[in-house]
């Protein structure tokens, strides 16, 4: 059973940090590809970053360079570092998780969802 429950999320002003946790349930963590999303309201729920079970991590344009995610293995835990936040971040974050396909060149197949996080620039 897959559990993925964000926190951290809130109200900051623009050029302002916030790092979210996604808190990961049993094996999930070592074996699953895993990322964040986000969703504004009117618009589709896009990727913001995913990171593999080998460490390596990928991110939007959007985000890259202000952006950083990871993992805190002592505490299974997946985090978001956000600095230099911009109005345009504003969204419902999601943490997520899934296999990793080698097909089409390897991608995450997200399968598992958490509950999401307001995040409000």
């Amino acid at each position: 059973h897959v559990q993925l429950v964000e926190s951290g999320g809130g109200s900051v002003q623009a050029g302002g940090s916030l790092r979210l946790s996604c808190a990961v349930s049993g094996d999930t963590y070592s074996r699953y590809c895993m990322g964040w999303f986000r969703q504004a309201p009117g618009k589709e729920r896009e990727g913001v970053a995913t990171i593999r079970t080998d460490g390596r991590t990928s991110y939007t344009d959007a985000v890259k360079g202000r952006f950083t995610t990871g993992k805190d293995n002592a505490k299974n835990t997946l985090y978001l570092q956000m600095n230099s936040l911009k109005p345009e971040d504003t969204a419902m974050y999601y943490c997520a998780a899934g296999p990793f396909r080698l097909s089409s060149g390897g991608y995450c197949d997200i399968g598992y969802w958490g509950q999401g996080t307001q995040v409000t620039v």
